[in-house]
């Protein structure tokens, strides 16, 4: 326990290479796109900083709901604050729809700036002879239309973690299942959030029905 809380102190310490984040939990050392950021504000309470930019030291937890859920029932916050804290209900939920919207935006930044588009047809066209692309495939969407379109990717990032009423968001469409973005600055922007909030809905969890179709 003493060298689980002595990881914990290390969170925003600065090494050669840049800083060294531990989680509360664990003590595991987080690299990007493993953590979650969390202060906690002027009242007590604790606060996601999905940006990274809220002053205060910062408190990180795995990105995943099992590990937020393991900080909230155990009191890894307060006690890693070194403080009592608030934790709002619904936290797990708050920091999931947090991460869902950064996606969503930024899959929206894209289309707006060309270098996204939707639908099953138009991706496999900007796919065609290009490597420089990332490929978004809701994971509602239906089994033989995905299956096809990973095949055709195959060897392209491929990101799986949000439904097709929120890629269609992004363009403004009630659904969509398939979108392709160009290999810039949004798209890794995009791979890293994504990355995170896969922890909260991994692929193929129980409940998923795949019958969006495009």
């Amino acid at each position: 326990m003493e060298t689980m809380l002595a990881s914990a102190k290390q969170n925003d310490r600065d090494t050669e290479v840049g800083p060294v984040r531990h989680c509360i939990v664990s003590g595991a050392a987080l690299g990007p796109g493993d953590g979650v950021r969390f202060v906690v504000g002027p009242n007590g309470e604790v606060v996601p900083d999905i940006l990274g930019k809220l002053p205060g030291r910062g408190l990180w937890v795995r990105s995943s709901a099992q590990d937020i859920s393991t900080a909230i029932a155990k009191g890894k916050f307060a006690r890693a604050a070194r403080r009592p804290v608030i934790v709002t209900d619904g936290l797990v939920e708050q920091v999931e729809r947090l991460l869902t919207k950064r996606c969503i935006d930024l899959i929206a930044l894209a289309r707006r700036a060309g270098e996204a588009v939707a639908g099953y047809e138009k991706v496999r066209l900007r796919l065609r002879g290009r490597t420089d692309a990332v490929v978004v495939i809701a994971y509602d969407g239906a089994d033989g239309s995905r299956e096809k379109m990973k095949n055709f990717a195959d060897g392209i990032p491929l990101i799986e973690c949000l439904r097709a009423e929120e890629l269609g968001a992004a363009f403004g469409r009630e659904k969509t299942v398939h979108v392709a973005l160009g290999d810039g600055g949004l798209a890794e922007k995009l791979q890293f959030e994504a990355q995170r909030l896969k922890g909260f809905r991994p692929y193929g969890r129980n409940g998923v029905t795949n019958d969006a179709e495009e």
